[in-house]
């Protein structure tokens, strides 16, 4: 889900990712399954800013996951910024450049 206020990130609104739960011929699909969220914040020194955008994901992931119970995992946090992601609700975090080092 697009949360960051960045031009080199992007993803699905908050508006068409409800709509892509939702989809009746998604949910037909027998072997995809949508079991949680993913979401990047913008690459930036504010810390208030990231907070607020893993604020905004883990408010909609809480309301979605009312509708779609299957919805388990919020994936949010990077090598910079995981702990504050997992402070904000994150159960998944993505580390490899904390562990492979950078690009």
């Amino acid at each position: 889900v697009f949360i960051a206020q960045e031009e080199t990130k992007f993803g699905l609104d908050e508006t068409e990712a409800a709509v892509l739960l939702n989809n009746d011929e998604v949910s037909k699909l027998q072997y995809i399954k949508i079991v949680g969220l993913m979401g990047m914040a913008s690459n930036t020194d504010n810390k208030e800013q990231v907070k607020k955008e893993f604020q905004s994901l883990k408010f909609f992931f809480d309301k979605q996951k009312v509708m779609h119970p299957q919805l388990q995992i919020l994936s949010m946090g990077m090598s910079g910024d995981y702990k504050m992601a997992i402070e904000q609700g994150s159960n998944m975090v993505r580390v490899g450049s904390a562990i492979f080092g950078s690009r």
